[in-house]
């Protein structure tokens, strides 16, 4: 018989459960946090966008060790109202207009908890197999509501899977483009090329170097920020005559500087006829294509080979919620699937089921299709389109104010609800006029830069901005937009 643990007494833990596995205690602290979850929303409004702090500043009021004992729970949310809260930036803040939003809503903060309540692991069908059913289900019911391709349809021989974003979703898919091109060239790894728009988002870039391509191809774009028709092509040519094997090209279908949208169709033709893998990226404006009107930018989707698009940017549901799509499964799972023993099993043997694990790099699955399919039972499809035309209607709005402003000048169509554009009088006014936005505490807008010079980002899609935030955001603009060049540039603190 062996020795009991000396480092507690016998029985202890077992005739003790620990307060934090109380259920009761559970269910009262769980009301508590709903309570002020509610409350924080409903008061977001009255803070500034952007807490005033510095570095370091959240760490020297948290303890140096860790608790030895339990703490009362009113003590961590007291500490998240009085030290996490005031050094956020508030991303569901109605006067968020920066980078592209990170949208919730409550259905999907519900749809969260219940996943986190539940708490299940989702690698393969028998390790949850409601969790792999229904993120193939809903996937599915996507590709109908987004005018997809009946082709991505796991019932078909394509099929999707949900990832943590799709720089996650880009890289898994320059994977299987990697290993596509191997399997039918043989060409090593460091001889092969990747093409996109010089305005592609930076993942794309990261994806091929995480990928192992020896190159990749930023390609020129036209006065609008898309892929100049013939610079594919050229592009191509070039490198076959330098000995390279072109591999895959990446077509964005909304540009961040710009939600600039790439010749698809022409780009999937020359991918065809080249035999490259051609993967679109439509992070931000691929939540649009719930609304008809938007559709026509899909032209030439169907040759695609794989299609990203985050529903937690624009589609109520908050991180981390990103799809992925491929035409064909069998190219992704081939270049992802190990199966060592312990993860055999009769149901994946069958052939008959998803096993998610060989769709991406992780194994370990959160349940992310729950808040997706909460947030499209709640909304309805109908109340989602409804969305998404309220932020482009109010985006087409301000683009009109800023085109007939003397100072301002847009830089880009408004394509979708991005509006960019910058001060007449250059960079230094472009810039101290964004500076002053973000310094009134009501909005927080981003700088990018082209060719032509700095310019000011207003992305809407925050859960919480309405007309009236954006009116009142325009007031805020048309009274400071006289300011020059010259105008000094304040700091923040």
């Amino acid at each position: 018989m062996s020795e009991p643990f000396q480092g507690h007494t016998p029985g202890l833990l077992a005739d003790r459960p620990s307060r934090a596995l109380d259920l009761e205690e559970f269910r009262s602290n769980g009301h508590l946090l709903v309570d002020w979850i509610a409350d924080y929303l409903k008061d977001l409004g009255e803070r500034p966008v952007c807490e005033p702090t510095a570095p370091g500043d959240v760490r020297a009021q948290l303890p140096r060790r860790a608790p030895e004992q339990p703490e009362p729970f009113s003590e961590v949310l007291s500490d998240l109202e009085q030290v996490i809260v005031p050094a956020l930036a508030h991303w569901q803040h109605p006067g968020w207009f920066a980078y592209f939003p990170a949208m919730s809503s409550p259905a999907s903060v519900l749809g969260e908890l219940a996943a986190a309540g539940l708490g299940v692991q989702g690698m393969m069908w028998s390790s949850s197999p409601a969790l792999t059913e229904l993120e193939a289900h809903v996937l599915d019911w996507l590709v109908d509501l987004m005018g997809l391709p009946q082709g991505w349809k796991t019932s078909a021989a394509g099929g999707g899977t949900l990832t943590s974003g799709a720089s996650s979703s880009t890289h898994i898919a320059m994977v299987a483009a990697r290993e596509t091109c191997r399997g039918r060239t043989g060409a090593p790894i460091e001889q092969m090329v990747a093409y996109t728009s010089g305005q592609s988002h930076s993942s794309v870039e990261k994806g091929a170097r995480i990928a192992g391509f020896g190159h990749i191809r930023l390609l020129d774009t036209d006065h609008d920020f898309a892929v100049k028709p013939g610079a594919l092509n050229s592009a191509i040519c070039q490198d076959r005559r330098l000995g390279l094997t072109p591999a895959s090209v990446i077509s964005a279908l909304g540009t961040t500087g710009t939600t600039a949208v790439d010749p698809i169709a022409h780009m999937g033709d020359i991918a065809t006829r080249e035999r490259l893998w051609h993967h679109v990226d439509a992070a931000y404006a691929g939540s649009a294509m719930i609304c008809e009107e938007f559709r026509h930018h899909l032209a030439g989707v169907e040759l695609a080979d794989s299609y990203t698009f985050n529903p937690h940017k624009w589609l109520a549901t908050n991180l981390d919620c990103s799809v992925l799509w491929v035409a064909d499964r069998k190219p992704l799972i081939d270049a992802m699937s190990i199966e060592p023993p312990y993860l055999r099993n009769s149901a994946s043997d069958s052939g008959q089921v998803i096993d998610y694990r060989n769709w991406g790099v992780s194994l370990g699955r959160p349940f992310r299709a729950l808040k997706l399919w909460f947030v499209l039972r709640d909304h309805g499809a109908e109340g989602l389109r409804q969305l998404i035309r309220n932020h482009r209607t109010w985006a087409e709005d301000l683009s009109t104010r800023i085109d007939n402003h003397s100072s301002l000048t847009l830089i880009a169509p408004t394509t979708f609800a991005l509006v960019s554009f910058a001060h007449v009088d250059g960079d230094a006014a472009t810039r101290a006029l964004a500076q002053t936005i973000n310094d009134s505490g009501r909005f927080f807008v981003t700088v990018s830069e082209s060719d032509t010079g700095a310019y000011i980002r207003i992305a809407i899609g925050s859960t919480w901005t309405s007309r009236r935030h954006i009116d009142s955001l325009w007031r805020f603009i048309e009274a400071n937009a006289l300011q020059t060049a010259e105008t000094p540039t304040r700091e923040r603190h």
